[in-house]
């Protein structure tokens, strides 16, 4: 069974001693320093602030426990556009804790046209961590195939169409060309300059403040959540999934799993195990027989 194998590769790292030198993420530096003249309140200074702050001055990579807590609270949120941004495959990229670079992305506006403009409403459809860079893709991102906004029920669990875009844009700020006549998306990349460091999912917010504003918007999962019946929402604001609960609720809770094991039963039932995390940090299977969680383990405990 997967799980007893996943129990026994724990123990024997746990019980390891070489296992005592494996660093642990650390707690979120969440306080700035006060002596910074950083702006606040509005949309228009948040950005000016998130492109003033460095990328975390770490040596520890980003850790497992921080890289779920950002798809999590990150993947799936709602903001509105700061800027335009191109179309097409290629994306843009711009440098984490650094001002967006306004001539390379006026080019790639004339050469791919505008596919988001300023003040356009949108949602983070996928998060993927490559390297030293993140992929963001916003509606669905510049690689769409067939409709983003089925991804987003998917991924997210949302029981209606989480974002309202228009059927036709134009360029607001003559920067290029605009893709009309459909729906669009556009993709980011967030680079550092080096191995992804640890980092909060404050921080990665911080850092898209210079194209994306999350002040206005309200969170995707306090939209879904709050249709829940009580416990539900309880067990989501805890991070945590229940016997009872369905995929969305445990996606909602816990974000998109590790992995996912089919199994067949020896009464010829099929189950699905989904796992997160990886031995010899905190593991924990959801394990559902048909629509529902029949069972939650978690080792160590």
């Amino acid at each position: 069974m997967v799980r007893l194998a996943f129990l026994a590769v724990a123990t024997a790292l746990v019980l390891s001693p070489d296992v005592g030198g494996v660093p642990r993420s650390q707690p979120p530096q969440q306080n700035q320093p006060k002596d910074q003249n950083a702006p606040a309140a509005t949309p228009a200074s948040g950005a000016a602030s998130g492109a003033q702050q460095a990328a975390p001055k770490t040596d520890v990579p980003l850790q497992e426990e921080s890289r779920m807590m950002i798809l999590r609270s990150v993947d799936g949120e709602f903001a509105r556009m700061l800027t335009s941004l191109p179309g097409g495959r290629k994306g843009f990229h711009f440098r984490a804790g650094e001002p967006v670079d306004q001539n390379a992305l006026r080019k790639a506006i004339q050469s791919s046209g505008a596919a988001l403009n300023t003040g356009d409403n949108v949602q983070i459809t996928r998060l993927e961590f490559q390297g030293k860079e993140i992929l963001i893709d916003l509606n669905g991102g510049g690689r769409q195939q067939g409709s983003w906004k089925k991804h987003v029920q998917m991924q997210i669990g949302l029981p209606t169409e989480p974002v309202q875009t228009r059927t036709q844009t134009t360029t607001t700020d003559g920067a290029g060309p605009a893709i009309s006549g459909k729906k669009t998306g556009a993709t980011l990349f967030l680079d550092f300059d080096s191995t992804l460091p640890d980092m909060t999912p404050d921080q990665v917010k911080q850092y898209l403040s210079t194209v994306l504003d999350f002040s206005k918007q309200r969170s995707a999962a306090v939209q879904y959540t709050e249709t829940l019946p009580p416990k539900v929402q309880e067990a989501i604001a805890q991070k945590r999934a229940e016997v009872g609960m369905d995929r969305d609720e445990v996606l909602a809770a816990m974000g998109r799993p590790e992995r996912k094991v089919r199994e067949r039963e020896d009464d010829g039932s099929e189950t699905e195990d989904w796992i997160y995390g990886h031995p010899p940090a905190r593991t924990t299977f959801v394990r559902f027989t048909g629509e529902k969680v029949s069972k939650v383990d978690s080792y160590p405990d």
